[in-house]
């Protein structure tokens, strides 16, 4: 009885570990997002480079899971996001965006990132999209 009673408290210290894990990397996630803006310096839409068309717009992300979209310095669109450090993905949804906004809603899988940059990859269909975003 004993040996039970070791081994289950053994397995909630370790379910318990594992949520204060999950916990501080969602707010690590949440502080390298919300602590500046970002700017696109790479794009690509099936092979295509289209970085330019992204020239003018800054993002802001918010710790309520909002992100503007801002445009030569206007908020053009408020949209969602989130994020999820364990399966390496962050999400953004832009109600009935017009190009190039558009292109970015949905779930990217992040390839590399640091506190400063973030760069990831999406397929939607045939179509296979890279992005890279810079804090400013």
């Amino acid at each position: 009885m004993k040996k039970y009673f070791v081994f289950a408290s053994m397995i909630l210290l370790f379910s318990g570990c594992k949520k204060t894990i999950e916990k501080v990397q969602e707010d690590l996630v949440l502080k390298a997002m919300t602590d500046g803006q970002w700017h696109i310096t790479n794009f690509v839409n099936n092979g295509t480079n289209i970085t330019t068309d992204f020239a003018n717009y800054k993002f802001k992300y918010y710790s309520n899971k909002t992100v503007d979209a801002i445009n030569n310095n206007v908020v053009e669109k408020t949209g969602t996001w989130d994020g999820n450090a364990t399966l390496m993905t962050t999400y953004a949804n832009f109600v009935s965006p017009a190009y190039p906004l558009s292109l970015i809603n949905g779930t990217w899988h992040i390839d590399r990132n640091s506190w400063t940059y973030v760069e990831a990859t999406q397929t939607v269909g045939s179509d296979i999209r890279v992005m890279r975003l810079d804090k400013l």
